[in-house]
């Protein structure tokens, strides 16, 4: 390398090179130029050309206006809307727009399965309602009624079966349901199920939640049913929920089956001999019919026999189902000659078959003679059980073949489980018993049309509505009746599910949707609704139709949102004479509180909308806003609240939600008569109304509750009642002017003024205002704004101006109500709270453990005894409600695990000691003794609602009242 040609640097300093590259540049400028110069000329021709536009390469250009990145329109296209996020105004953490979340909590079929029917010929049953039979699966807790379901789903869909090992749960379809184990939605099936001589039948059968907690669902379906089938363990027997049920199922005046399910754990779990396990089934049907006559009042009664046919046989588990009947059918299939009738009224009770003679007698030939129905129909139970159980390979092939059931290789060969149920489905086919007992003693939506629109419907039947849903017509004007709401798979908004009682509703029709506060002087509650879609459920599909005769059940899309609880779907125009159906009578109350707000405050829409959509989701829930401000939830118990809450947080709002600790809602009540006669003046000082408060007789205040007796009815009537059963004098009997804070409220105000003393033509004009004013007292009385209750007002004296401008409803009625609150006040007020009714079950040496805790918790037991044919004890017991959070839970630590409680509301009970007491003393964070309880609970209460710590009585009485008070003497204990 030359030295000279370099600096020490290493850098070039010799004479100027000719570069190769710039001949190539200079050949590449030519080359442009000459394109340019091309496309000018084209530009020419079209217009002036846009070199003019281009900055110039040495043109200066300012920082801000430099481009580093193309345009998003430049990337993305000019049709294509772009968002641009300012920085920090998202978190990093959320994408700037958001994909579709598709929501879903139901388990549904993606499309429609197949059947062993054609759903045209679904259709075409939906229009012979003598053929349709609308029923209700119910019964306690785990007695097998969605397994039932399961195989009666099984029978009529090929493609759909249980997995080996794992229940199907058809029916329970929302997610929560199968994660819990237990269904908490009523869900409606509709099959077509022939019964023993193959005739075809429409099935509308629903099945409902047997925990407690969850009556309310099984009330729904009760109203839009014409009978039951309840379920009854065999070997757990007679439960709380069953004993609820036939109560509810009687006032309900449905038809009455029975169903004794798992009848294989008397074999296979209790190993009970056949003798003993028709013993365990015979106290079983003893026991229900016990409770029939109990609550029926008709003198003919209601009963339930394997005689009658309306007790069937069943094991979900296995799938077998039969009646005395479809058994004595089998016998009759293999043997010529039998008459199956007859040979069935032979097979249950007290009768012995003699084999020499070949004849039935009442009396047993030996000490060791078996009962008809343990020989015929249990001994062979027991053996093909024992077979499959014990010898699957020595002598089972031999005896299924003498039974006609043919087993392959492969199937010999499966679990010990699938393979006794596949025998007994095979050796005892279809369910053909179950739909025989139900077409026989479940009248059809045409017989029991009759029974349920009496019992339901509020207006008058005489006229072409009432005609039409007497007779079932589907050509008379459209009544339908909702009970239940179903969310859809997204929680996005609900479809009415109800039963079409008269005429037919089509999709796309227009319908007027009345709610429960109609009436035919007030219609505000009535919206004009278009039907959408129209679908015949079940479970998880649903089978589209365009019109639903008279008798069926139906859901629909399109008129939720004017529905909360129930409605009446009716006619637009000419339905002027519709009326509503009765409000659902629940068998159970909503006693428990929860307060909820929302994390982020400004979320409060979010939580409101929810709170609207769960409250349509659960019949029995009542969702309110305090005084205070807060919004209070009540429902049935823990497990409801906790799936009310569920549904809140993930389905319905999707947002955070705080919950407030538990409470229960509590009444007042009085225990002794006023001390004086108070009185109150309006304001105008023209009118004074005197009253005294005093307890009502015990058991008149359920009567009203129950309906035992209306306020409607006439005053002959009524007073007839009030002498014959509670000794009230004629006068008074007949001088009751309302019930209240409702028509079936538990208080009663009485006018007991004589007409000497007092002007009866001036006090009945303003008799309406008094009874606001009442009813507005005893909705929220003046210990903690809870409703009175168990009190009888008596209105002693009245003074009323003749002026009619004087005696307005703005000066009485807050004067009623006033002078309601200090006659109450006078009367020794208390506090009542709700108490609940435990049931336990225990194996026996856990009894003393359920004992030391229901005692830490104010609960006595009333009863504990051995279940019959089992090793588990029952313990009935009441406890507080307000202490009975977290008992379930307590319950078990204590005894590992073994007891299993239910607890239901059952009545009301007054809290010890006295709530207006002064002197105790609430310390904060201590358990208070038993006397100070009701102080205690008055005072937090209070707080809570945002009222004054204490009750001042100077806001109820009037001047000339105090100074009364203070001449008697009776001031010392109330705050001015």
């Amino acid at each position: 390398m030359d030295t000279d040609l370099y600096d020490e640097f290493g850098n070039y300093i010799g004479p100027e090179l000719d570069s190769d590259d710039e001949d190539d540049l200079d050949e590449l400028r030519d080359v442009e130029d000459h394109v340019q110069d091309e496309a000018g000329d084209d530009d020419d021709e079209g217009g002036e050309g846009d070199a003019e536009d281009e900055p110039g390469t040495m043109e200066v250009v300012l920082h801000e206006d430099k481009k580093y990145y193309p345009t998003a329109e430049e990337v993305y296209g000019p049709e294509v809307e772009t968002v641009v996020q300012e920085e920090d105004t998202q978190p990093l953490t959320e994408p700037i727009i958001k994909p579709i979340r598709r929501k879903k909590f139901r388990m549904m079929e993606q499309e429609l399965p197949s059947t062993v029917y054609d759903m045209e010929y679904l259709a075409d049953l939906m229009d012979n309602p003598e053929l349709i039979r609308n029923v209700t699966l119910c019964g306690h807790l785990h007695h097998g009624k969605s397994s039932f379901v399961d195989t009666l789903v099984e029978q009529t869909h090929p493609e759909i079966r249980k997995h080996l090992e794992r229940d199907l749960r058809y029916t329970d379809t929302l997610f929560t349901e199968q994660e819990r184990g237990l269904s908490i939605k009523s869900t409606p099936v509709t099959l077509v199920l022939p019964d023993s001589k193959g005739k075809s039948f429409l099935f509308n059968v629903m099945d409902t939640p047997g925990h407690v907690n969850y009556s309310d669902e099984v009330t729904a379906a009760f109203r839009l049913s014409d009978g039951i089938v309840l379920f009854i363990d065999a070997a757990e027997g007679v439960m709380l929920n069953t004993e609820r049920l036939v109560k509810h199922a009687v006032q309900e005046r449905l038809a009455i089956t029975i169903c004794i399910n798992k009848i294989d754990r008397l074999m296979l779990e209790l190993k009970l001999p056949p003798t003993d396990a028709y013993y365990k089934l015979r106290h079983i049907v003893d026991e229900v019919n016990g409770l029939l006559s109990l609550y029926s009042d008709s003198e003919v009664g209601m009963m339930v026999s394997p005689l009658l046919g309306n007790v069937c046989f069943a094991s979900s588990q296995y799938g077998l189902c039969f009646t005395l009947g479809s058994f004595a059918k089998l016998y009759a299939d293999c043997h010529e000659g039998i008459n199956f009738q007859e040979f069935a009224k032979r097979l249950w009770g007290d009768i012995y078959f003699n084999a020499k003679t070949r004849k039935f007698s009442k009396k047993p030939l030996a000490s060791n003679s078996q009962r008809s129905f343990v020989e015929f129909i249990l001994e062979p139970l027991y053996k093909i059980f024992s077979q499959v159980v014990g010898d699957v390979d020595v002598t089972l092939p031999a005896t299924l073949e003498e039974l006609g059931v043919h087993l392959t290789k492969e199937e010999q060969k499966i679990n010990i489980r699938p393979l006794l149920r596949l025998v007994c489905r095979r050796f005892f086919g279809d369910f053909t018993g179950l739909v025989d007992m139900c077409v026989q003693h479940v009248p059809s939506p045409v017989i029991g049309a009759q029974a349920k629109v009496q019992h339901t419907y509020t207006g008058n039947l005489d006229n072409a509505l009432g005609d039409g849903m007497l007779f079932c017509d589907p050509d008379a004007p459209l009544m339908c009746h909702s009970t239940k709401m179903y969310s859809t798979d997204d929680g996005v908004q609900f479809h009415a599910f109800g039963r079409v009682l008269s005429g037919t509703l089509a999709a796309g029709q227009d319908v007027r949707v009345l709610g429960e506060n109609y009436t035919l002087e007030d219609d505000e509650d009535s919206r004009i609704c278009t039907v959408g879609r129209l679908w015949v459920s079940v479970a998880r599909y649903q089978v589209e139709v365009s019109r639903v005769p008279a008798g069926n059940w139906v859901l629909i899309e399109g008129v939720d949102q004017p529905i909360v609880k129930t409605a009446t779907i009716t006619d637009p125009s000419g339905s002027d004479e519709a009326q509503i159906f009765r409000p659902l009578k629940f068998n159970t109350a909503s006693v428990i509180k929860i307060a909820v707000e929302p994390v982020n405050p400004s979320e409060l829409p979010k939580m409101l909308d929810g709170l609207r959509k769960v409250n349509k989701s659960y019949p029995l829930l009542t969702t309110k806003v305090e005084e205070s401000g807060e919004h209070v939830v009540l429902g049935t118990g823990e497990l409801y609240l906790d799936c009310v809450m569920h549904d809140l947080r993930k389905m319905y709002s999707e947002i955070d939600i705080k919950v407030a600790d538990p409470v229960v809602s509590f009444c007042e009540t009085v225990v002794e008569t006023s001390s004086l006669k108070c009185f109150a003046e309006t304001p105008n000082k023209k009118n004074k109304i005197t009253m005294i408060a005093e307890p009502l007789e015990k058991g008149l205040a359920e009567d009203i509750e129950n309906e035992v007796v209306h306020i409607t009815w006439n005053r002959k009537k009524l007073g007839e009642f009030f002498q014959t059963k509670y000794d009230w004098d004629l006068l008074a009997a007949r001088s009751i002017w309302a019930f209240g804070p409702d028509s079936t409220g538990p208080n009663i105000l009485v006018d007991d003024t004589l007409p000497s003393e007092v002007d009866k033509t001036l006090l009945g004009s303003v008799k309406d205002s008094i009874v606001q004013g009442f009813q507005w007292g005893t909705r929220e009385g003046p210990l903690c704004d809870e409703p009175i209750r168990n009190v009888k007002f008596k209105i002693l004296d009245a003074v009323i101006a003749g002026e009619p401008l004087h005696r307005g409803g703005g000066q009485i009625i807050p004067t009623a109500r006033r002078v309601v609150y200090s006659a109450f006040l006078m009367a020794t007020p208390r506090l009542m709270e709700p108490y609940y009714f435990v049931e336990v079950q225990a194996p026996a040496d856990c009894v003393s453990a359920v004992y030391t805790v229901l005692a830490r918790r104010r609960g006595h037991v009333t009863q504990d005894a051995p279940i019959p044919g089992s090793p588990l004890y029952t313990i009935k017991a009441f406890i507080p409600a307000i202490d009975s959070f977290g008992f379930e839970t307590d319950l078990r630590t204590h005894t590992q695990g073994q007891a299993f409680c239910l607890s239901v509301f059952h009545h009301w009970q007054i809290v010890p000691g006295d709530p207006l007491d002064k002197s105790i003393m609430i310390r904060p964070l201590e358990p208070q003794p038993a006397p100070h309880l009701a102080r205690e609970f008055m005072v937090k209460t209070r707080r809570r609602k945002g009222l004054s710590e204490d009750v001042s009585i100077n806001k109820f009485f009037d001047d000339p009242m105090l100074l009364e008070l203070a001449k008697q003497d009776v001031m010392f204990n109330y705050p001015i």
